[in-house]
């Protein structure tokens, strides 16, 4: 049967944007409801506006820097405040569980070689994607039912499993990602909370205007003539996740457009063709 996510809380980092944001409105149409964290406390609230009128029950918003232990301890420190609920109708005081943790957050910073990466670059792609998945996974963990359908789903990448010029550090990132979703798995096994990494290839959101540092021309041309990913495809495959009967568990999945088979393979049309 498929696992209700009505009412049920849903914590997402990274939610200003792209899959984050996307992902917001996808489970607030299911009726859950929204802890939602990012940087940018203005997209914030108007994800977390539009995930309302999508149907989320309740949907929350707080500051949230997953590079700096910190910024971790208070967002969950609050998201554990959020779901408290006094004492009532049956229903004893104190937090209500977290049954979905996404961990979104992330991107890529650059894109020189080893030979000329900045450590500016190479820590903060470290920082985001690796250690702010431990972080937040760490902290939000105390939350989390055991044995009643929980997830935790990290957003890994194509990157970590194919290599390329210029994205050292970002896929050596991404392999971690991946490899703490399986250390996860191990660490796990028998309090029944689901772990999955969901791994996009080709997908045309705010990354490449991220990774080319605001140069939105060279942003543009990545995707120019291809038919990439898009946050919604991303999101609706987070949701089919998580909804999934609580005994599956989806350990690991890559999603490619039709037009991408591989890193770098990818497949330019002109206007005309099809």
């Amino acid at each position: 049967m498929k696992f209700s996510l009505q009412n049920k809380w849903v914590l997402i980092t990274g939610a200003s944007s792209g899959f984050g944001a996307a992902a917001a409105a996808a489970f607030g149409a299911e009726g859950a409801n929204l802890l939602l964290g990012a940087r940018r406390l203005d997209r914030l609230a108007n994800v977390c506006a539009d995930a309302r009128k999508a149907g989320a029950l309740e949907a929350h918003y707080h500051e949230l820097d997953v590079s700096r232990t910190a910024s971790v301890e208070k967002f969950v420190a609050w998201a554990k405040e959020k779901m408290s609920s006094p004492a009532g109708k049956g229903k004893p005081a104190g937090p209500a569980p977290l049954h979905v943790l996404i961990n979104n957050a992330g991107g890529a910073h650059g894109v020189d070689t080893v030979a000329n990466g900045k450590d500016e670059d190479w820590e903060t792609m470290l920082q985001t994607n690796v250690l702010g998945v431990l972080r937040v996974t760490r902290a939000a963990l105390p939350l989390m039912p055991h044995n009643d359908g929980a997830s935790i789903i990290n957003i890994g990448s194509l990157a970590a499993r194919a290599a390329y010029a210029g994205g050292s550090a970002y896929c050596a990132a991404k392999a971690g990602e991946l490899q703490i979703s399986r250390v996860l798995r191990q660490e796990l096994f028998g309090a029944g909370i689901r772990v999955s990494s969901v791994d996009p290839g080709l997908a045309e959101t705010e990354f490449s205007l991220v990774r080319y540092k605001g140069d939105a021309k060279k942003a543009k041309e990545l995707y120019a003539g291809t038919n990439p990913l898009v946050a919604a495809d991303i999101a609706e495959i987070l949701l089919w996740v998580a909804t999934r009967p609580a005994h599956v568990n989806i350990d690991e999945m890559l999603i490619k457009p039709v037009d991408q088979a591989d890193m770098g393979k990818v497949v330019k049309r002109t206007p005309n063709s099809k």
